[in-house]
């Protein structure tokens, strides 16, 4: 086994908001070329544990260390410097705006010196067309609105933008949840392409079946606490399954289901 230290690591992480516990004690780490899954309920603490990664919240206790060296991000931007990119539900997108302004927002290719340059859009086309491609991704026309393309296809772009402007470690928050079972399964395609690519991946869902496929490890929330992390070789799908649901409270509800009879 090396001893190199993980990419990006926690260690006993807690979150107070007053008295309300959001985590408690939770460690976990992922390495490049891995996709580490992080599977819970609602209000299991996965939005807090996000947050602390990204660098919106700082953990009350705990430490947070990137390649081994303890880091603590006063923003966003900070984590963004150590290479640790969040991709949210809501993609941070504008439906209207081409994939290519999407793709870029900002940071777009130049000619030109100072006030004087402008924006190229040739190269800017050109990289979205390579970038999309290596993920797999055949794109129609790199002008057209953004908001035209299905919901996994709009995932892959933003997955593609983190890979291209250097993610090293790379967070998506539930990317499948409000998609359908073939767009789901579009996404966790890219989300091993991305993995393949040498980054390292943190998905966050509330879906073992969607989490088991991709998952090299699985940390399960709780009410803010961790049940464990579980190489995928020593847990089963059904075990993940029993374990998110409480174990015992998912037996009771299937008796009580079993003992209803239509009266």
């Amino acid at each position: 086994m090396s001893d190199a230290p993980h990419l990006l690591e926690t260690r006993a992480i807690s979150k107070f908001y007053g008295n309300v516990v959001a985590l408690s004690d939770v460690s976990a780490h992922v390495d490049a070329g891995e996709v580490t899954c992080i599977l819970g309920d609602n209000g299991a603490g996965k939005s807090s544990f996000i947050k602390i990664l990204s660098g919106v919240h700082q953990p009350d206790e705990g430490r947070l260390r990137v390649d081994g060296e303890e880091v603590r991000f006063a923003s966003p931007r900070d984590a963004r410097a150590h290479g640790i990119a969040t991709v949210y539900q809501d993609l941070a997108m504008v439906p209207l705006m081409s994939i290519w302004r999407n793709f870029f927002l900002g940071a777009e290719p130049r000619k030109g010196v100072g006030p004087l340059g402008w924006i190229d859009s040739r190269a800017a086309k050109k990289i979205v067309r390579k970038e999309l491609a290596d993920m797999g991704i055949d794109i129609r026309d790199p002008d057209q609105p953004v908001g035209t393309l299905s919901g996994g296809e709009r995932q892959s772009v933003a997955i593609s933008r983190a890979v291209h402007f250097g993610a090293r470690v790379l967070i998506l928050d539930e990317p499948t949840s409000a998609l359908g079972v073939k767009q789901a399964g579009v996404v966790l395609k890219y989300v091993l392409q991305a993995r393949d690519r040498g980054v390292a991946v943190i998905f966050i869902t509330h879906n073992p079946h969607h989490a088991y496929p991709v998952g090299d490890r699985f940390v399960i929330l709780n009410r803010g606490k961790s049940l464990g992390t579980f190489a995928k070789e020593h847990v089963d799908r059904t075990e993940l399954v029993q374990m998110m649901a409480g174990g015992s409270e998912l037996a009771q509800l299937e008796h009580e289901l079993a003992s209803i009879r239509p009266g």
